[in-house]
């Protein structure tokens, strides 16, 4: 199983998340909408460089909302601890 978390950095509360037992778009582009639907739309969206956050679907959907998209760079596993912290808080 996927968990797909969308956490806000500033208050480090987790307002969006999908779980899935794919690594697709689909989970994630459900997560971003159920935050967005629920809080608005972010100014930025920070994710890593994996296949489902560079996908044409995704990229497009952010684009089309107005939402700027920041990757972390490659094999920075140490920008995913905050989501970690998060989840165990």
């Amino acid at each position: 199983m996927y968990l797909t978390p969308i956490i806000d950095w500033y208050s480090r509360y987790i307002i969006g998340w999908e779980l899935s037992d794919t690594l697709d778009t689909a989970p994630v582009l459900a997560a971003v909408k159920d935050a967005i639907r629920q809080y608005g739309n972010p100014e930025i969206i920070n994710s890593d460089q994996g296949s489902q956050f560079s996908s044409d679907d995704y990229t497009s959907y952010l684009k089309a909302e107005g939402i700027r998209q920041s990757m972390d760079g490659k094999a920075r596993w140490v920008d995913n601890v905050v989501i970690n912290l998060g989840l165990e808080a």
